[in-house]
């Protein structure tokens, strides 16, 4: 039996074509990895969005998108009908775009953002919408005639793809592990069993811990990222340890968002060395990381920036690959055992305070985004967790956040806090 990760299918290899089609006929998702499939039954979503100097119509927009999909043929994964790697038809890219006109921009991105469940509504579309709003008067004294909102499910998308589409730059994964980079016989047995243990524990604790109800929420700031710069470098520490510690401690909110005495967070990198068993289809890796609460904001970001470094002096994979196999072991329990997989399984976050991901710079380049005007903002949602997406452009950074609604209040102290180091600096 051929094995294929969810990569785009070249038309030049009729025989590879064929087989994919066969195997999404009888299973949509059939293409997905594990981490895929957790991703797509879990309802992750994704979201880009940024203003625009640019004025489209219904022909400008379904070409746009129609170009989109030629750099990201996952795009064409995972829906009832799917023809995997092809190019949409003229109606199905009707049926995923939309425009409307509004008088003003005030509220915006925060206004028209939210968890895009309607993505999973309708089996035999795409798991992809794009929106388009357009300034009823013409451009406004910034020059923004419009706003573009592209959301997707998680399964196929992830930051670094956001970053190369940016550059209309192709971001087909293709295989993203390594056969010939293979885990020790040693660490895969220790590994092996940590996943043993976790599955259950995990499967346990989401039907017993898991909220009921959870009320999520959407903010976006942005800052000026020479001043972020500045500040982190006098206080002798990276960038995205200044971002992370202010973030954290501002929701943190001195002990009563989330730890009197620790924070637990989640946080994501890039690495370039793969191995075999690494997912097919996800460039990220996941890191785990303590944070101790420091009611002192300095001392607490010099402390971040330390634990930070002494996690990736170490082998940062570990965790990943255990992951992989938990992703892996749960996709075959639910083919046994489904009702186990409900909406409030996938809403157990693990007890982790906060999920924090540094996407890579987005900079705009070629056709696909012209006319795009910064800040540039990009998030992700999963339902329960409290995330922050850090986005790097060429003069700002946006903090776009998906959380417990509990905790947005809290989003407009971080640039106090940025002031406070701010005033320290000078």
């Amino acid at each position: 039996m051929k094995s294929f990760s969810a990569t785009s299918f070249p038309s030049d290899q009729p025989e590879v074509l064929e087989y994919a089609m066969e195997a999404v006929r009888k299973n949509p998702q059939a293409l997905f990895t594990a981490f895929q499939w957790f991703l797509y039954s879990a309802r992750n979503t994704v979201y880009f969005t940024a203003f625009s100097t640019e004025t489209f119509d219904k022909e400008k927009l379904c070409s746009m998108v129609a170009q989109m999909v030629a750099l990201a043929p996952q795009l064409t994964h995972g829906f009832i009908g799917a023809r995997p790697g092809q190019p949409f038809p003229a109606h199905m890219l009707e049926a995923i775009t939309s425009i409307e006109q509004v008088d003003d921009f005030d509220g915006y991105p925060d206004k028209w953002l939210d968890a895009g469940q309607d993505l999973f509504l309708e089996e035999e579309l795409p798991l992809f919408r794009v929106k388009v709003i357009v300034r009823k008067d013409g451009p406004d004294e910034q020059g923004r005639a419009s706003m573009i909102l592209v959301r997707s499910s998680h399964a196929l998308m992830e930051g670094s793809d956001s970053a190369l589409l940016t550059r209309s730059m192709p971001s087909g994964h293709g295989t993203m592990s390594s056969k010939k980079n293979k885990v020790p016989i040693g660490q895969r047995i220790s590994m092996a069993l940590g996943a043993a243990l976790v599955v259950p524990m995990h499967m346990i604790s989401a039907h017993i811990l898991s909220p009921k109800k959870v009320e999520m929420g959407f903010s976006s700031v942005a800052f000026d990222r020479t001043r972020l710069r500045r500040m982190s470098n006098r206080l002798g520490v990276r960038q995205r340890s200044l971002m992370f510690a202010v973030v954290m401690h501002a929701l943190n909110d001195g002990g009563s968002g989330f730890s009197t005495k620790k924070i637990r967070a989640f946080y994501t990198m890039l690495d370039t060395e793969r191995h075999d068993l690494d997912d097919d289809f996800f460039r990220v890796r996941s890191v785990e990381a303590f944070f101790p609460v420091n009611d002192n904001l300095e001392e607490f970001v010099k402390a971040v920036d330390a634990t930070i470094g002494q996690i990736e002096s170490k082998d940062v994979s570990k965790m990943q690959f255990i992951m992989n196999a938990m992703f892996k072991a749960h996709r075959g329990l639910s083919k046994v055992l489904p009702f186990l997989y409900s909406e409030r399984f996938f809403r157990f976050n693990g007890n982790v305070d906060m999920v924090l991901t540094m996407v890579p710079p987005h900079r705009t380049y070629g056709d696909l985004t012209n006319g795009i005007i910064e800040p540039i903002y990009c998030g992700s949602y999963h339902p329960g967790s409290n995330l922050c997406t850090f986005v790097p452009a060429r003069k700002h950074v946006t903090l776009n956040f998906s959380m417990r609604t509990q905790h947005l209040p809290n989003v407009e102290k971080i640039a106090k806090l940025l002031d406070q180091l701010d005033v320290e600096d000078n």
